[in-house]
């Protein structure tokens, strides 16, 4: 399977990367809100899992999205660069476009995942089901052991932060920063 996808996302051209991940991204948003329907039990289920509360997105998001920055940044100090290699995905996704365009990406991908993984699916069936299923999806990192170790850490310091906060504001702040700040270094690596 894992050569089938890569075999797949090589014949792609990177707009039509670009255009797939919206287009999962859009399902994802899609499903959690019918799945939220469905088991909240009621249209607007928004409210149950959001609390705008500007410290705990600030210092808890910011400080685990810097923690996950500084670690990832360590380890690709330290490791062998074949063990962070992702095939080129996050490369061929991030180092073409603006800053605008990367920030406007991962809100996206931060809004969606976290309001899926945390918002519905770990409100219903707890942190272990939730983040086991966010690191699947990320069906990439499978085959590279380190990739996905780090993936799951990070899914389980969310749905952590998520038990911690009941607020999936904070989550998605959290992803918004990590995914935003991976994309620009990559973005200024591909152009130094």
């Amino acid at each position: 399977m894992r050569n089938r996808q890569a075999e797949i996302v090589n014949n792609l051209s990177d707009r039509e990367l670009l255009i797939n991940v919206y287009l999962t991204q859009g399902i994802l948003l899609i499903l959690s809100f019918v799945i939220g329907v469905i088991l909240f039990s009621e249209v607007w289920f928004i409210d149950e899992i959001v609390e705008f509360n500007m410290s705990d997105m600030l210092f808890l998001g910011g400080g685990l999205a810097l923690l996950v920055v500084l670690i990832d940044q360590f380890l690709m100090k330290v490791l062998p660069e074949d063990k962070l290699d992702d095939g080129g995905i996050n490369e061929r996704i991030f180092s073409n476009l603006s800053v605008p365009h990367i920030l406007f990406l991962a809100f996206i991908i931060s809004f969606s995942e976290e309001l899926m993984f945390r918002g519905v699916v770990q409100t219903h069936l707890g942190l272990f089901i939730a983040s086991g299923l966010f690191a699947i999806i990320h069906v990439r990192y499978l085959a590279k052991p380190v990739l996905f170790t780090l993936v799951v850490g990070i899914s389980f310091s969310l749905g952590i932060l998520f038990e911690l906060t009941d607020n999936v504001l904070v989550t998605i702040t959290a992803h918004f920063l990590i995914d935003s700040t991976m994309g620009i270094l990559i973005k200024q690596k591909a152009h130094s």
